[in-house]
Parts: structure tokens; sequence; C-alpha cells
């Protein structure tokens, strides 16, 4: 039978997500009534991941109240899954103390993060308050490239020496375990710090505890550079189905490890942006887009809407041009809507893939060349399909035998066009420097509206003999 008066004993009977949408409706409900130890009541036996959405899911003012009902130890927990923009919110309404003793239990690789979305001035601010070392472990993070391995990376570690017993390694574990980001994976240095090898915890408690960490170790460490790209980091983790990945600088030495949850945050950041790229040049960068103000939305939505808006009058114009054979011939312009979509869905699809490919690295094999050539000829294939549908379409509208063989002819060239393209100019926007995801579905459509209606016209020309 339910306790009603534990809430404990309410919220086991629910799923996780309608448990999330519980706890933020009953917050805001207390919130509003003004019962905060009724409010703070049904938060004690929360998730601090859950606590943290019900948060971001209250109204500004409210956002404060709510987290300072945590404790100490429950806020520098909840603190590090809240959104960014959260984050900054809460800092900005703190009083000092509040914030330092939060920030400065954090974890190295989330506080820089979070400094990342601060104002100098603050960060700075906060930096000086810091203890000597998070402020030091903080400021290594700093100094390195933003999207790089030695940015997202803790320094917070185990490292053991070749010479050490097993039954030394463990004490040591013990005592530095409280401090450390994880110890499922432990990692060897020399004198100088640099790697010489891994060795996971399993290896070492199921080892005879006399022998030494040299002789159970595996010397063959997969690691990356403080300035490898976060990408080709969390490609890495994926493809070895690792927890961690150390990180070495230049001389080899040992300075952090890239841990399985910052690449998560990596990949769906990553993925957020491609995809506001594809949509058209949104490129809002995972900036929390909802949230974010409606005119700083327009802006970056507008400057490619502008670009689309200029290309598309092109079309018009060519439109305007062949005046003269649509005069002759006026069925021939009920084709161009068909003409023009197909081939911009046939150009989106492509990029897609290709691009999709690009970030999987699943195209790597193949290479540019033969990726643009299987493209071409499945918009070959696929103009065929969809030419003698559209062929026998138009003949069944028009009864016009040479206006729907130049509709048919006219599907399949601007298929292939468009395969092509979609597929090509992905790999131009790579070997410029570019973001491939900016070759999205939206300009690879305009830029086939405007080809395929010159292709469109001089088929028509040819096959009509006007």
């Amino acid at each position: 039978m339910t306790d009603r008066n534990n809430p404990s004993s309410t919220l086991q009977n629910f799923s996780r997500k309608e448990l999330r949408n519980l706890v933020r409706t009953q917050l805001l409900a207390l919130l509003e009534q003004g019962d905060l130890q009724g409010a703070k009541a049904i938060l004690v036996p929360v998730q601090p991941a859950d606590i943290a959405e019900a948060i971001e899911g209250l109204p500004e003012p409210m956002q404060v109240l709510a987290f300072r009902l945590l404790s100490k130890g429950e806020a520098i927990e909840v603190y590090e899954y809240l959104d960014h923009s959260v984050q900054e919110a809460l800092v900005q309404e703190f009083k000092r103390q509040d914030v330092i003793d939060i920030v400065d239990k954090m974890s190295p690789d989330d506080r820089a993060r979070l400094f990342d979305e601060l104002p100098a001035k603050i960060v700075n601010r906060l930096l000086e308050q810091l203890s000597p070392s998070e402020r030091q472990a903080t400021a290594l993070l700093l100094g390195y490239e933003t999207g790089t391995a030695g940015r997202i990376m803790t320094p917070e570690l185990i490292s053991l020496k070749e010479g050490m017993t097993v039954t030394q390694a463990l004490e040591r574990i013990r005592y530095l375990a409280k401090n450390t980001e994880t110890i499922y994976y432990l990692y060897v240095t020399d004198a100088a710090r640099r790697l010489t090898g891994t060795l996971s915890l399993r290896d070492l408690v199921t080892a005879d505890p006399q022998e030494t960490i040299g002789e159970i170790m595996t010397r063959d460490a997969i690691c990356v550079h403080t300035d490898t790209d976060q990408e080709e980091v969390a490609r890495l983790i994926q493809r070895y189905d690792f927890l961690a990945v150390p990180v070495v600088d230049r001389e080899q030495r040992l300075v952090g490890i890239v841990t399985v949850d910052d690449v998560i945050d990596i990949i769906q950041q990553e993925t957020t942006e491609d995809i506001y790229a594809l949509g058209g040049g949104v490129q809002s960068g995972g900036d929390g887009y909802f949230q974010s103000n409606l005119f700083s939305v327009a802006r970056k939505r507008v400057v490619w809407l502008f670009v689309l808006l200029i290309t598309n009058t092109v079309t018009g114009t060519i439109i305007k041009a062949e005046e003269e054979i649509l005069q002759k011939v006026v069925t021939l312009a009920a084709f161009i809507p068909l003409l023009t979509g197909t081939g911009g869905n046939v150009g989106a699809q492509s990029s897609t893939v290709v691009i999709r490919g690009m970030n999987t690295d699943e195209i790597r094999a193949l290479g540019p060349a033969q990726v643009i050539i299987r493209e071409a000829l499945a918009g070959l294939l696929l103009g065929s399909m969809l030419g003698t549908v559209a062929t026998i379409w138009a003949f069944f509208l028009q009864g016009n035998l040479s206006v729907a063989i130049a509709v048919g002819a006219s599907l399949v060239a601007i298929s292939v066009l468009a395969s092509v393209s979609g597929s090509a100019l992905p790999f131009l926007f790579r070997l410029l420097g570019l973001d491939p995801a900016l070759m999205s579905a939206p300009f690879i459509t305009t830029a086939v509206d405007v080809l395929g209606v010159l292709i469109y016209f001089n088929l028509a020309r040819v096959i009509l003999r006007v």
C-alpha cells in the first residue's frame, strides 16, 4: 500500500519519464503556493539528473529558488547536469560564496565548459576565488583550443608506476578514488610522466598481490594528443568501446583523460550543429535554440534565407527569358514545379547520406570519386523510374507525346545532376575547410532548381523543335 506521506513511496510507482513530469509539475505548484518544505521534500528521492531537468522546466525566477532548496552536496551534483544557459543564470543570481562552493567542487572539464559560456569578468572573478589546485587544473584546460581533447579532458586520474606491486596499487587507488573521475581504467607512467601503458581495474583485482604493474599492464596504449579534434576523440572511444581514453602532450606526458560521458555530450553537440546547418543555415551551435532571444534567432537564420532568396530569383529570370517557347507550348509551364521539386528532393537525399557518411567515417574506404559515381548511378536509376512514370502521367494529363517525352527526359537528366551535386559539393566544402553540413538541403534544392529549369527548356527546344 502506498504511503501518502512518503514522497519516495509515491514516486517509485512511476516510470522515469512520468517521474520527471510529475516532479516538475508538483515542484512548480508547491513553489507557487510558497510551500518550500513540501518542495524540498519532493526532491529528496529524485536523482540529480532528473532534478536538473525539473529545474530547467521552471520559470526563470523560480529556478534560483528551487536550486537553493538543495543541500550543498546535492547542489554540486545537480549543477553539472544543468544546461549552460541555466548555469549562467544561476551564477548571476547567487551570492559570491554560494558560487565558489559549487564551482570549486565541479570536475575541471565541466568547470571549463561552464567558463566558456560565462562573461570574461565573471570567469576572472571565479578563478581568483578557486582553491590553488582547482585554479591550476582549470587554467590548464582553458589554455587549450576549444574543440580539442585538451579542452574537454579532466586531469583527475590515477597513474601508477611499473615497479608497484598490485597491493601497493590498490592502496593508492583507495587513497585517490574520491578525487578521481574514474577508476576503471588505470594509467602507467615512467619517471618523466610519459605514458607507458594502461591497466583495467578488473585485471588489477584479479592479479596476484605480489605481481608488479609492469607484469600485468598493456603496453600498446591507445591515446590521443591534446590538440586532437574532439570529434576524432569521440570516434576513437566509440570504435574501441572505451570508458575513457588517455590524453598526452607533445612529449607523450600523460596530462588527462576524456571519459565516455564527455563523449556523449560531444556527439550531441556536434549532431545538433549539423542538424541546424542542414536546416538551411540556422547554425545555432546547440546553444539552447528555443531559449534564445527571438531577434537573435531571426538574425542567425535570415542571412542564408537572403542568399537563397536571391538565388531563387535566377530561376525566375530564366523562366522569363524562355517566354517565347512558353507562349508556343504553354503546357510546359505546368511541369516546372514537378521537375524542380523532384530534383531538389533527389539532391537533398544524396547530400544527406554523404554528409552522414563523412561524420561516421563510413565512406572513408570508398573515396570521393567512388561515392560520387555511386550516387550518379543511383540518380540515373531513380531518374529512369521517375521519368517513366512522369512521361506517362504528362501524356495522360496533356495528351501531347512530345511534351511528355521532354518532361521524362528532363527528369532523368535532373536526377543525375542532383545526385552528382548533392554528393560532390560536400566534398568540395570539406576540401575548402568548411563544414560539409553547410551544403544543406535548401542550398542543394535552390542550385538544382536553377540548373534544372535550364535543362528542361533546352531539352524541350530540341524535342519540340521550337
